[in-house]
């Protein structure tokens, strides 16, 4: 079995965060936790939730542009995401959930030392909302930060029992700051949230401009060609990808047999972190 080796300090961070993921339960009552090192919510957030599978240059920039949304409007605490179940995203499964907590702690650290972390049970935005505001008793306004695609796949009926009713509820709780993606921008958002079933929903929902540089990076390209599109990605997760083999195929033996660095790296992390 392959070796994980962490400095101590390291090897502490990875037990932090798997005590708070320990700690989710996908079908308890909506909860949110925060990652060490984390500002305490305030009044007012901004929240990214993703899969982060991997953090790109994108997330980055998204976080930065809210980030200076936030101090245009008023005070708002900023912090990336992730929930122990991603709606339409639950056959990922690798890189652990856990490594990628850490390894976005450590690029927030370098990159973005403002925001912090949350984690939670639930994958619904209004499940999420519910969960800060029981969790953070402080925090009075809740702005969910999303790309363009996710906020069709929010108005989208296919996803709900009933709709105008679910939508009600969520925007009870919170309203949504949507950056472009593609060729879809403000003028796209604008001709979404003014069709007539939507309209009732239009004013919770505000553009967020991003730099047409970061709108067609994915996260999904990056994994399917695991050693191309670097420059799209942090070099701290270059460094991760390379270490770790996460999203490369199993390396074939002289002898013909094949090791995948990745799934031995889980079992040893499994072992550490008994």
């Amino acid at each position: 079995m392959t070796d994980v080796h962490m400095s101590p300090r390291t090897l502490a961070r990875y037990q932090q965060v798997q005590a708070l993921l320990d700690q989710l339960h996908p079908e308890a009552q909506p909860q949110a936790l925060l990652v060490p090192r984390s500002p305490q919510p305030q009044q007012s957030v901004i929240v990214f939730t993703g899969s982060f599978n991997p953090p790109t240059t994108a997330h980055l920039a998204m976080l930065k542009r809210a980030y200076q949304y936030a101090h245009t409007h008023e005070p708002m605490g900023l912090y990336a995401a992730f929930s122990k179940h991603t709606v339409d995203k639950e056959r990922v499964e690798r890189p652990l959930l856990l490594d990628r907590i850490v390894l976005l702690n450590t690029l927030l650290k370098h990159r973005l030392p403002h925001a912090g972390i949350m984690l939670f049970n639930r994958g619904l935005y209004v499940e999420q909302a519910e969960a800060i505001r029981g969790s953070f008793r402080r925090v009075k306004h809740i702005l969910f930060l999303m790309g363009f695609d996710k906020i069709v796949q929010i108005f989208d009926a296919h996803y709900y029992n009933d709709r105008d009713k679910e939508l009600r509820q969520l925007f009870a709780l919170a309203q949504l700051l949507v950056a472009p993606r593609g060729n879809d921008g403000e003028q796209e958002l604008a001709a979404l949230i003014h069709k007539p079933e939507n309209e009732p929903f239009a004013q919770y929902v505000h553009p967020l401009p991003l730099n047409s540089t970061y709108r067609n990076i994915s996260s999904t390209r990056i994994r399917e060609s695991a050693q191309g599109s670097t420059h799209d990605i942090p070099h701290e997760v270059r460094e991760f990808m390379l270490k770790t083999r996460a999203y490369a195929p199993p390396l074939r033996r002289s002898d013909g047999t094949e090791v995948d660095f990745y799934a031995e790296r889980m079992k040893a992390l499994e072992s550490l972190l008994r």
